[in-house]
């Protein structure tokens, strides 16, 4: 627990000097006191003192987070958990967490990084379906963004659109930002209502990615164009993350996210895991320092890019993969 504890110290504290020493680090630890982790190691006949550069680490697929309980060190002291929203009748992931409070300061964070002092938002989260259900860390996210705002106007929305229309009249002219964070069907929904959307210039849309099986899915410019039309913007921006994530990474409106430094994206080749992308596309790995409780390392469903000048594009889904909360459309 002291090695958790100063952790989260170098993570919240932006003490992460050399990215590649410290995730080697949380390698070699994770190898030995992530029990799950270690026993897939051993079936791979991972040699850990091999392990000398970031590319050489193994990843391990989310799968693994549906079946087991997947923490570093004794699982007792591990309480609280969050859970993957899933469709109907498939089996959610569960990500138990050290910390909730480290959590909620980490998103917070992250959030303050790329959009400046969270008091100067007023914050509507719009969030169907995982409001309805226990264990969202979206909507433990998006609640402590509320409360931290000190707004008296921000709060979350469920089917209440009439209201939320409201809201956003009364804060059109307003000094502050407003940001409507949404998840894609609501807000698809919404956008697609008889409702007229006042013109802001104070507003930002961000969607979180998920259609949950309420619609076809669709590629994230299809998605982009529909919401820029319906809320007057010229661009929509995106928060991507994930319940066996820690950290969120943001696109502020052109498609392309800011990567926090506690993540680092590695493209795998689509046909063989094993294998690193030849081309600038592949498979997603994420290395998450913030994972030190759980894993550091995973193998994700999602399908991305780099452009010419380094920036991740989030492009879909594998075929055939779950369709999964907070990432976006199939393709």
């Amino acid at each position: 627990m002291n090695y958790f504890k100063s952790f989260s110290e170098d993570i919240l504290y932006s003490r992460i000097k050399n990215f590649e020493k410290m995730a080697l680090e949380l390698f070699k630890f994770q190898a030995v006191e992530n029990k799950i982790y270690k026993r897939y190691l051993e079936a791979r006949k991972i040699d850990v003192n091999q392990i000398n550069r970031i590319e050489k680490i193994p990843f391990l697929p989310l799968r693994f987070f549906k079946d087991h309980q997947v923490v570093t060190g004794g699982s007792a002291v591990f309480k609280d958990y969050y859970s993957s929203s899933g469709t109907s009748g498939a089996i959610t992931s569960k990500h138990y967490i050290w910390s909730k409070e480290f959590y909620l300061r980490h998103t917070l964070n992250q959030f303050e990084k790329v959009y400046g002092d969270i008091s100067n938002f007023h914050i509507l989260a719009l969030l169907p379906a995982y409001m309805e259900r226990p264990g969202s860390s979206l909507v433990s996210m998006a609640e402590y963004f509320i409360q931290q705002s000190k707004s008296i106007y921000s709060g979350t929305y469920l089917y209440n659109h009439d209201e939320l229309i409201e809201r956003l009249q009364v804060l059109k002219n307003d000094d502050k930002k407003v940001l409507l964070l949404g998840v894609t069907f609501a807000l698809l929904d919404l956008a697609e209502s008889s409702f007229d959307f006042p013109k802001m210039d104070n507003l930002i849309v961000m969607e979180t990615g998920g259609m949950k099986g309420r619609r076809k899915e669709m590629i994230r410019e299809e998605v982009h164009e529909i919401l820029k039309i319906a809320f007057h913007q010229k661009e929509i921006h995106s928060e991507y993350g994930m319940t066996e994530l820690m950290s969120q990474a943001y696109s502020v409106g052109n498609g392309k996210y800011t990567l926090p430094d506690t993540m680092h994206v590695m493209l795998r080749d689509v046909n063989d895991p094993y294998t690193w992308a030849e081309r600038s596309q592949g498979g997603i790995n994420i290395i998450d320092l913030a994972n030190f409780h759980s894993c550091a390392f995973l193998e994700t469903q999602d399908l991305g890019r780099f452009d010419k000048a380094g920036e991740l594009e989030i492009l879909g889904r594998f075929d055939n993969s779950d369709v999964r909360g907070c990432n976006l459309m199939v393709i």
